[in-house]
């Protein structure tokens, strides 16, 4: 019986959904892009036919998810994030066509200048700047919420490609960092065509209502879905797991600075706006967090993505989810992770064991 179970996962993860492979790939703190392979792996020997992304990110694990035929719902309290999965995972047909491409590059005589004014000299030349406020001044035209929410997730795409490390975290004049990368000699506007192709080309039906949430993670209902995946900020060893911090600028350009939170920090170099909580970041409340993730979705399968960089550790993990789980797998793979490009960003911080807890 062990060994017939064995053979038919043999044949069920050599079966990987092609279609994963093609999902924009973001320079993203924590991204799970170049392990969805291994995730594929070791989800498809477990039976399920929905599943929770729980703290979506870049969208790639729900994705995946529905590549994989699965009714989908994704989570993430960050907008652009939230927009990313409305545009690649709950939009099953509409893309933006030539028409929607050229209305939105339409020279806007009404188009504000809050960009150009707050951003100088910061992260992008003064021409991305004034096309990132007239593109935002088009937006509004797209007919609905998907052609949007596509519109948004090429403008983050090209931003994060454009901007040198991927991040927001220091000022100074943009020119300074070029060094002959093709990402950093393109324009946005250049980058913004590219990343309309690739997550046009995104969009399909899996024959399910697939959906995306912007929430609390423990805000969000535990309906009765078979599998909860989930991928929480883990306190690092060192610096941080802020993702304000480091994607303020995407998050305000999700709703050109107009959404609840998205207030510029006037005193700051690089035009912060706050930072939002979460247990999760601090030693003094994760692993209560972890605890009541675990009991929330206790009706469900749980995997649990864990890096080793991480706190809390491995075993005190286990150790939760067994109060709320009889059978719990531990999965483990090498990973480097390559975040980040300065000299700080050691070997041995990038060089991590990736685990997959999976509570049943």
């Amino acid at each position: 019986m062990a060994r017939g179970r064995e053979e038919l996962a043999l044949k069920v993860t050599a079966v990987y959904p092609h279609r994963a492979e093609r999902y924009p790939q973001l320079r993203y703190m924590g991204s799970k892009h170049r392990l969805l392979p291994w995730i594929h792996e070791v989800l498809s020997e477990i039976e399920f036919s929905s599943a929770l992304d729980a703290f979506s990110g870049t969208g790639c694990v729900g994705y995946l998810l529905k590549a994989m035929g699965k009714r989908v719902v994704t989570n993430d309290f960050l907008d652009f994030s939230y927009q990313i999965a409305l545009g690649t995972i709950e939009n099953s047909s509409t893309i933006l066509s030539e028409d929607d491409c050229a209305m939105l590059l339409d020279e806007n005589p009404d188009r504000a200048s809050f960009i150009q004014r707050t951003f100088s000299g910061i992260f992008f030349t003064p021409g991305d700047l004034l096309f990132l406020d007239n593109i935002w001044a088009n937006i509004p035209r797209l007919p609905t919420p998907y052609h949007k929410s596509l519109a948004i997730a090429s403008l983050v795409r090209a931003c994060v490609k454009r901007q040198p490390r991927g991040v927001f975290t220091v000022a100074g004049d943009p020119e300074r960092y070029k060094d002959g990368r093709r990402d950093l000699r393109l324009s946005l506007e250049e980058h913004f065509h590219e990343s309309v192709a690739l997550y046009n080309a995104t969009v399909f039906d899996n024959g399910q209502p697939c959906r995306a949430l912007k929430a609390d993670v423990f805000a969000v209902p535990p309906d009765d879905l078979d599998l909860v995946y989930m991928d929480p900020p883990y306190v690092p060893r060192a610096d941080d797991n802020c993702y304000i911090k480091r994607y303020h600028f995407l998050e305000g350009l999700a709703s050109y600075w107009q959404a609840e939170g998205t207030e510029i920090l006037e005193e700051t170099k690089v035009r912060k706006i706050p930072k939002r909580y979460t247990p999760f970041s601090y030693r003094r409340t994760a692993v209560q967090a972890f605890e009541d993730l675990f009991r929330r979705f206790a009706g469900s399968t749980l995997v649990l993505s864990y890096s080793s960089n991480g706190y809390p550790d491995l075993d005190q993990l286990v150790g939760l989810m067994q109060k709320y789980k009889r059978d719990i797998q531990v999965f483990e793979k090498p990973h480097r992770y390559h975040f980040g490009t300065h000299r700080n960003v050691s070997r041995d911080r990038a060089a991590v064991r990736e685990y997959l807890l999976v509570g049943s």
